[in-house]
């Protein structure tokens, strides 16, 4: 009976805003409650994933291309940031035993 209600339902851009927000959500709780570099890494990238679903349901409702295309750019600068930031915190693990937020704000010179 679920199957046949959940077959009858189409995704439309507002399903997809809502997950989006939602996704947007749980990224935002993860970043403000974890304390772990890797978590908040991933946290982040979730939000930028929300913003990015956002982008391609708009853009599908309103027929154009451009959504689409500042989600490549949106995805670039993601990568970019992991690659930075999984290096930066990889180094910092191998001098210490955590990756603790914490522990890093005593870096600062």
């Amino acid at each position: 009976m679920i199957a046949a209600l959940i077959a009858e339902i189409k995704p439309n851009s507002t399903w997809y805003l809502v997950l989006a927000a939602l996704l947007f959500a749980i990224g935002t709780l993860g970043v403000m409650v974890r304390r772990n570099a890797l978590v908040l890494f991933m946290c982040i990238e979730l939000m930028l994933n929300a913003v990015n679903l956002s982008f391609v349901a708009l853009a599908k409702e309103m027929d154009d291309i451009n959504g689409q295309a500042v989600v490549f750019f949106v995805l670039v600068v993601a990568a970019a940031e992991v690659v930075i930031g999984l290096g930066i915190v990889v180094a910092i693990m191998r001098k210490r035993v955590s990756a603790s937020v914490d522990d890093l704000a005593e870096l600062k010179g």
